[in-house]
């Protein structure tokens, strides 16, 4: 059984750089076709997916996030990263790190596997 931990800093700065890494165990982030993805929920809100990282190391990002999102991987610790740059208020939420091998259509529309159990994270001087 896949299981993802999401782990990092609950309270950042405005105008910082919000990092969150999930650790995965029972599968590899290499394994063919599955794409690992971070998706947040802020308070009374939907959930939103912000991007993936492939099993390739290819990476795709939500259109809205893009310029401030950059997904990376660890391999050798079976890990993949999240930093979501020049954070506002508005990026409080509860981050998820998931996984799916749906691999076609909006990533967003995605039903995924595997879910870590979230991570608050809000952002306040």
């Amino acid at each position: 059984q896949v299981q993802l931990q999401e782990s990092g800093p609950g309270l950042v700065k405005p105008s910082q750089t919000l990092s969150l890494t999930c650790t995965v165990s029972g599968g590899s982030i290499t394994t063919n076709y599955y794409y690992w993805s971070w998706i947040r929920q802020p308070p009374g809100k939907g959930l939103e997916w912000i991007g993936y990282i492939a099993y390739s190391g290819s990476t795709n990002y939500s259109p809205s996030l893009k310029s401030r999102t950059s997904i990376s991987r660890d391999t050798s610790k079976n890990q993949f990263t999240l930093q979501l740059s020049s954070v506002t208020p508005e990026d409080t939420a509860v981050y998820y790190c998931a996984s799916t091998n749906q691999g076609v259509g909006d990533p967003g529309d995605w039903e995924y596997d595997y879910w870590g159990q979230g991570t608050q994270v809000t952002v306040s001087s």
